[in-house]
């Protein structure tokens, strides 16, 4: 089975052309989980398989770590616009593509040497969307129509969260010295509070101005990652919500930064980072425990 690796700012995934690689849908979770072993397989956050669409140029079909599936990766869904293109699969730079049923669209940054040559794509630009607010849509246990700046107890400790999907859960919580937190023993017991009846992504964010935060994340079904794109756009709503930061901003990650910018009057979040293409391969299609 052939396979590229990939990743943006740090979030790493396995990319698989699915109209040349037919996989059994129900075979999918094992080889994932097999494939994204950093120890006894290639490593990865997860793997995307890459699907022809009717809806859109492109589907995106996502897995985490652990073989579940996911709606949506804002970091995955930049690389799958790089590798689309530098395979020569779409010559538009404008694309769209579709995940769990949400179209995306993306503007792709192409880099020629000047000479004629077809370029590669370093930067994308993602429409992600409407952020959902209301706790039946994200989804999470709470009364009123929003999750802002809302008490939550996990582990003992009290901690506040404001809670958006950009279709997939995140609880956003604010702290001091992020850098510095447990988010091994802190991040699993988020992910699996009864409040998160399909678990939920943890941000802990530190404000540094109203321009720039640092970010650290907890993802379900992988554990802490480098970045999260759905993650960077939620904490860019949330800072929003809570007062603390201007509508466009800079997210700082562990494994990079993005650009973030919600549009108040279109209801739509916008993030712009790049996308990089680690290493090629082909591996024996097996699933095998």
């Amino acid at each position: 089975m052939k396979f590229t690796k990939m990743e943006g700012c740090g979030n790493d995934y396995i990319y698989v052309n699915g109209a040349e690689e037919k996989i059994p849908l129900q075979e999918k979770p094992a080889l994932v989980k097999r494939l994204s072993d950093r120890h006894f397989g290639i490593g990865g956050d997860g793997v995307i398989f890459i699907q022809p669409a009717r809806e859109a140029d492109f589907e995106m079909e996502m897995y985490n770590a652990d073989g579940s599936r996911a709606e949506m990766c804002g970091n995955g869904i930049r690389c799958v616009g790089k590798y689309v293109y530098d395979k020569g699969l779409t010559d538009k730079e404008h694309i769209t593509v579709v995940s769990a049923g949400k179209v995306k669209y993306l503007d792709l940054t192409v880099e020629r040497d000047g000479a004629g040559e077809r370029g590669v794509v370093t930067r994308v630009r993602v429409n992600m969307g409407s952020p959902l607010l209301r706790p039946e849509e994200i989804p999470v246990k709470a009364a009123g129509e929003r999750v802002v700046d809302e008490p939550i107890l996990v582990g003992g400790s009290e901690y506040r969260m404001t809670c958006v999907s950009m279709g997939n859960p995140h609880a956003v919580v604010f702290a001091r010295d992020v850098a510095e937190m447990d988010l091994e023993k802190i991040g699993p017991l988020f992910e699996s509070h009864e409040r998160f009846p399909r678990r939920v992504n943890t941000e802990f964010v530190e404000v540094l101005d109203r321009q720039r935060v640092f970010m650290r994340v907890w993802e379900r079904g992988t554990g802490e990652t480098l970045a999260c794109g759905t993650g960077a756009c939620a904490t860019l709503v949330a800072c929003v919500l809570n007062g603390l930061t201007d509508e466009r901003i800079t997210v700082e990650l562990l494994g990079g930064k993005l650009e973030l910018e919600w549009d108040r009057q279109e209801n739509i979040v916008y993030m712009t980072g790049p996308a990089v293409s680690v290493f090629e391969g082909n591996t024996p299609y097996h699933t095998a425990e």
